[in-house]
Parts: C-alpha cells; sequence; structure tokens
C-alpha cells in the first residue's frame, strides 16, 4: 500500500506573540485630595539589558465627585510622575523590607539613582502611624541638596504583601529573561554536546 504525501498543504500559521507588557496599578485617592497612584512594570532581562521593573509615582490633582448621577473620578498628575529604574538589587533590597527582615532601606538612608538629570532618593520604611503599611517616599533633584520633586505611596498590608508575591516570582524573568523559540534547538541540543565532550 503506498501512502501519498501532500506536500502541498499549508500549514497553520504559528500565533502571533504578545507583545503586552502587564502593568500592576494602585490608586489611592481620598477626599483632600493628598492621595497617590502608582504603577509598576515587569521589563525581562535580554541579551543586550538587565531586566528592571520600571515603577512611576504620582500625587494626586483632584478630588472628583461621585454623588451626581454622573460621577468625576480623582485625576492623577501622571504628566509629572516620577519614573524610577529598580534592578536586581534594588529590589532585593526592597523585598527585605516587605518582609520584616529589616524596618527600612539601608537603615532609613535609602537608595540613591545617579543620571544626568540628576538624583533620586527612594525611601521605603515600615509604618504603624498613623496607618499601619509601608511608606514608599521618592525625591527627585536637579542639583544636591535640592528638592525639586516628591511624591509618595503608602502600600497597605495586603497591598505589600501580594507585591512581595510578585516581585519574588518575577526575578527569574528578570535576572534570565523569557525563553524564546530561538532558543528551544539550542537547548535540545545541548546533551548531545555534552556527550561529545565527554567522549
Amino acid at each position: 500500500m503506498n501512502t501519498i504525501h501532500d506536500n502541498t498543504t499549508p500549514r497553520p500559521a504559528a500565533p502571533a506573540a504578545r507583545t503586552y507588557r502587564p502593568r500592576l496599578s494602585f490608586f489611592h485617592a481620598n477626599g483632600k485630595g493628598t492621595g497617590s497612584a502608582l504603577t509598576a512594570e515587569l521589563v525581562p532581562a535580554t541579551a543586550e539589558a538587565e531586566g528592571c521593573v520600571r515603577v512611576r509615582i504620582t500625587n494626586q490633582m483632584t478630588v472628583g465627585d461621585r454623588s451626581g448621577p454622573t460621577p468625576v473620578y480623582p485625576r492623577f498628575d501622571w504628566e509629572n510622575a516620577i519614573g524610577l529604574k529598580l534592578g536586581f538589587t534594588d529590589l532585593s533590597k526592597m523585598l527585605q523590607v516587605f518582609r520584616g527582615e529589616c524596618e527600612s532601606l539601608e537603615d532609613g538612608r535609602g537608595l540613591y539613582h545617579r543620571s544626568v538629570k540628576g538624583q533620586t532618593r527612594i525611601c521605603l520604611r515600615h509604618v504603624v502611624e498613623p496607618f499601619t503599611g509601608y511608606a514608599l517616599e521618592v525625591y527627585r533633584s536637579a542639583q544636591p541638596g535640592a528638592d525639586d520633586g516628591r511624591a509618595a505611596f503608602l502600600f497597605h498590608p495586603h497591598e505589600a504583601l501580594g507585591l512581595t508575591a510578585a516581585l519574588e516570582s518575577s526575578f527569574g524573568v528578570l535576572c534570565f529573561g523569557v525563553p524564546t523559540a530561538e532558543t528551544a534547538p539550542r537547548a535540545a541540543a545541548r546533551p548531545a554536546e555534552e556527550a561529545a565532550h565527554a567522549a
């Protein structure tokens, strides 16, 4: 019995790669207009660059009004948000605070990021008054000693717990990236190469 192979039938197209990058957002508005918001975005490591978590933190601009038939929601000053690029060491130290291994970053001194645009000081500490949680305060200055911008965010205990779990589970991607289809054949060939070297 002869088997006929039809090589003309096109193979189904591979599913398109997802290009979105998930973002975790927190919004804490209040009736005094002194609230804040924060977003965190995971950037996987690549062959060209280390991974990081990009954070934007901003202050509340308006109170809003939800009492009428058409609610007006509070607005936040995203145009003047302070951006952070948190790498492996930064996140490891922040996790120590979230996990209760220390009360604050660098014993209250905070972490310093310097760039051509100026300096950013990042402070994270466990607080119990007037609310229990974790206070993240960020100070941006163009010149040493100046205070050109400030933003603060208070993580409630349950938010800190969830964020800790998310950060811990993301470290593999942060450090080593996301395996792609191009790396699969190389991984499959590795046992044969190791056997050849052992012979």
